[in-house]
């Protein structure tokens, strides 16, 4: 997805042939390179989630749902091979920390601008029952982005 001027753009994009996060930086731009902000959501088995945030065409921050997409895809590891570990330990309350169902990796605040926190973004995916096309779905419903995902999937 691409935000340009107005509203959003949404395109499915083949990543069988990247090689690396620069390659994938690539497919997004295509979307329009005269965006300022692009997301790609990369939903893998029913089980993993990875999102792609390019600012300004250069700039990409990257979370992933679950670390062990990385060895399931060769997809996967190419997104993720640098990521680190979240550190989901606070100093406040751990009874309202989410459950996590993966080992989430990467930047999980790269949504807090669009009105997605970090702590909301893990606790979609910690969700019970809740697949990556549902959070996906969540998060575009609250950045904006809605209409134009569910009129890519022909919902």
């Amino acid at each position: 997805m691409a935000r340009p001027r107005q509203g959003w753009v949404a395109t499915e994009l083949d990543l069988d042939e990247i090689e690396d996060t620069d390659d994938a930086a690539d497919l997004l731009r295509e979307v329009d390179p005269d965006a300022t902000l692009a997301l790609m959501f990369v939903e893998a088995d029913d089980e993993f989630l990875v999102v792609f945030r390019l600012d300004n065409g250069d700039e990409m921050r990257i979370f992933a749902s679950d670390a062990s997409f990385a060895e399931e895809s060769r997809v996967g590891a190419v997104l993720l091979e640098e990521l680190d570990e979240i550190d989901v330990s606070s100093s406040s309350d751990d009874s309202d920390e989410p459950e996590l169902l993966g080992v989430p990796v990467g930047e999980a605040d790269l949504l807090a601008d669009l009105g997605v926190s970090a702590r909301d973004l893990l606790a979609l995916c910690a969700h019970e029952g809740m697949l990556p096309s549902d959070v996906m779905l969540a998060i575009s419903r609250k950045i904006g982005s809605a209409e134009a995902l569910t009129q890519l999937r022909g919902e």
